[in-house]
Parts: C-alpha cells; sequence; structure tokens
C-alpha cells in the first residue's frame, strides 16, 4: 500500500530527512536511499508517495519514494523557467571580461588561468559531491565549496549548480555562495587599480 506526504525536513548534506504524512501523524524516515529514481535531488515541501515499512527496532521508514509532479514543482527544479536559468551566462560573461582586461594589459594572463582552473575543480567537486549524495557516501564539506569558489571557482560553481542541480535550492548554502562571489569580484576589481595592479604583480612575481 502506497502513502503520501510531504518533506517536511532534510538534510541534504547527510542525505536523510522526514515525510509529514498527509492527514498528520507520526513522521516517517526518509533516506535517500528510499528514491525508486535519483534524478532529482529531495528538498523540503516536495510531495512524494511511498511504501511504509518498520525497521528492526519498529519505527517508520519509507521505501520506493516518489515524487509527485504538479507545476509547481517542476518550476522549482528546472523542470520549467526560473530566476536562476541565466546564471550560467553570468559565468561566461565574466570569462569574457577577464579574458578582455587580459588582452588590454590590464590583468596578468596566470589570473585568466588561474579562474579557468579553480572553475574546472569546483566543476568536478559539486559533480563528485552530487555522486557521493546519491550513493549515500562520504560528502565534500561545504566550506571547502565555499573556499574554492572564493579563490576564482565560482563560475564553475555557478554552471555545476544549474546543470548538475546541486546545492541550488538549500537557501543558507546559497547565501554564503553569493558572499564569495561579492568577496572574489571586489578582490578583482580592486586588483584593476593602479595600486591593486601593483600589488598583484609583486605577489605573482614573488610565486614565479
Amino acid at each position: 500500500m502506497r502513502y503520501q506526504g510531504k518533506i517536511t525536513s532534510w538534510k541534504d548534506d547527510q542525505g536523510f530527512g522526514f515525510i509529514t504524512p498527509n492527514g498528520g501523524g507520526e513522521q516517517v524516515f526518509l533516506h535517500i536511499k528510499a528514491f525508486a529514481r535519483r534524478g532529482r535531488r529531495p528538498v523540503e515541501g516536495a510531495i512524494v508517495t511511498y511504501e511504509l515499512v518498520m525497521d528492526a527496532k519498529g519505527r517508520a521508514r519509507a521505501e520506493s519514494v516518489a515524487f509527485v509532479e504538479s507545476t509547481r514543482s517542476r518550476v522549482a527544479t528546472g523542470g520549467g523557467k526560473s530566476s536562476g536559468s541565466g546564471l550560467p551566462m553570468l559565468a561566461v560573461l565574466f570569462f569574457v571580461f577577464v579574458g578582455a582586461c587580459a588582452l588590454a594589459g590590464k590583468l596578468p594572463v596566470a589570473v585568466v588561468g588561474l579562474y579557468v582552473g579553480a572553475s574546472l575543480l569546483a566543476f568536478a567537486v559539486y559533480a563528485w559531491d552530487k555522486s557521493a549524495a546519491r550513493g549515500g557516501h562520504w560528502r565534500t564539506a561545504e566550506s571547502t565549496l565555499h573556499m574554492i569558489a572564493l579563490f576564482g571557482g565560482w563560475p564553475g560553481a555557478l554552471v555545476a549548480q544549474r546543470v548538475l542541480r546541486h546545492k541550488s535550492s538549500k537557501a543558507s548554502f546559497q547565501r554564503t555562495f553569493w558572499a564569495t562571489v561579492l568577496i572574489n569580484c571586489g578582490v578583482l576589481a580592486w586588483s584593476l587599480t593602479a595600486k591593486g595592479a601593483g600589488v598583484l604583480h609583486s605577489v605573482l612575481a614573488g610565486v614565479a
């Protein structure tokens, strides 16, 4: 027999949460491995159907879980237009900007290389973390993802969030992520000033 309920608690970094059955009642434990199909990440507020089983300690647990599709849920998970659909283009425009600055001699080519390398690393780490979340394996710490973004990987992280649909719906993560983007862009803008350019060239010369 299948039941229906709403995911009222979900810890994406740990891969589990709880379902509140329609009509109320005791919450049902939900693990990421319980989903019949794993092409979509669970989020709080999602409506699901499930089979109810009891574990060895007599606690309710959901199995064979499936999402109940609706216009609202498709839009929230990327099935329709959303406010973040154009954000990967922001990453493309950013690379065009830093490339133009390098060609104009306003930025060292090494800075462009740093952004490219860090972005590729960010995309790879996001992909690894999503795979680990699906398989219930050890996850990458959010602080690590933010650190990569802060040091130039945010364009790749932004693309990964939208393409892989990973970490794009967690409000607390997004707030910190965009803070790292603002800090990184602020440092880049400062490096385009006369004083900042001097400091940047000195640092690169010391590294070389």
